[in-house]
């Protein structure tokens, strides 16, 4: 097993809209498995979805910002970096360009970063931040702010707006994280986990728990669903719990599918990942759910980053709904009832 750095004394997250995880684990992944940060990442995406957080977080990491960027000087920028591989680039570069930016053409942007690409030279990584629609109206009415693209009129006309003249980016990115279940603290961990200078591949792989009754994670790759298992909040004693207790795991793994389900998830996951990174995709990220997010899926979660980690993967956990309070309605009836 690699070494490993570990905060904290388990993976743990809780938050009032999501979850707020206070730590996280890492360790060094094969030399196969390292894919290093880009050296210029463009940071775009809908406003209100966090572009301030993820920049104020790489600033932090030491990389250097330039937020709001004209693209009529985009060029320009990049053209008069030195070249790779000499002393003059000190820290990676961090990009933020949105609609609200001066002379902002989507089409523009791609191609541009398409040109500079094919001429080779540093790396150039996209980052899009997504939100669902409703999340992003209630943050613009809890700040009382106005969006950028709809000043005299409603926020959610403007969200819209938006979103049509983003959608080319947010297909052509090739990372997305969608903030609707985050708070600043998470989407921070997320940013320091995945673009951090210091542990090169620490975030190949993410997991996660969610709860269906609270939608599907929209940046997931794989989802898992977990509701053929039985289901602990039916039991009054354990209820209260969440799959880190040991009594809920304890009733989890009780489960007679368990063990054979767990097995052939866990085997298929350790042949698809290490073809996702031969493919050049950096960022995997695995979600596992059950009905509310607070039993089966974070144990099952758990579970299978223990797994990936003996097997020299770099998981993440995070729990998305651990925090939500447990609720009848959205568990539906117990089975056999």
């Amino acid at each position: 097993m690699h070494p490993c750095r570990t905060r904290g004394s388990g993976y743990r997250g809780q938050s009032v809209r999501g979850f707020r995880p206070d730590q996280d684990r890492a360790c060094d992944a094969p030399d196969f498995l390292v894919t290093p940060p880009p050296e210029i990442l463009l940071v775009t995406g809908m406003s209100g979805a966090g572009k301030s957080t993820v920049l104020k977080t790489l600033e932090d990491l030491g990389w250097e910002v330039v937020d709001n960027l004209p693209l009529s000087l985009l060029d320009r920028l990049l053209n008069a970096l030195p070249p790779e591989g000499t002393e003059g680039m000190q820290r990676p570069l961090a990009l933020g360009i949105g609609a609200r930016t001066r002379d902002f053409d989507a089409a523009q942007v791609v191609a541009q970063v398409d040109r500079l690409r094919a001429k080779g030279g540093y790396e150039i990584g996209t980052l899009f931040l997504d939100c669902d629609s409703d999340e992003l109206a209630r943050r613009y009415d809890e700040t009382r702010r106005r969006h950028p693209l709809a000043l005299d009129r409603p926020a959610r006309d403007g969200i819209e707006r938006e979103r049509e003249l983003l959608a080319p980016l947010r297909r052509w990115a090739n990372r997305l994280i969608d903030t609707s279940h985050f708070n600043a603290n998470a989407l921070a961990q997320q940013v320091r986990a995945a673009f951090s200078r210091s542990g090169l591949g620490d975030t190949i792989v993410s997991v996660m728990s969610f709860g269906f009754a609270r939608g599907l994670p929209g940046d997931a790759d794989l989802v898992f669903d977990m509701r053929f298992l039985r289901n602990p909040h039916w039991e009054p004693s354990l209820r209260p719990g969440t799959g880190q207790d040991e009594d809920v795991a304890a009733y989890i793994v009780a489960d007679p599918a368990y063990a054979d389900a767990l097995r052939r998830i866990e085997d298929l996951l350790l042949l698809l990942v290490p073809r996702y990174i031969a493919e050049g995709k950096a960022y995997v990220t695995i979600a596992f759910g059950c009905t509310g997010g607070r039993h089966r899926s974070v144990h099952v979660a758990e579970r299978v980053a223990g797994r990936l980690l003996n097997a020299g993967f770099s998981p993440t956990v995070t729990h998305r709904d651990l925090a939500a309070a447990p609720q009848d309605a959205l568990e539906g009836h117990p089975i056999g009832q």
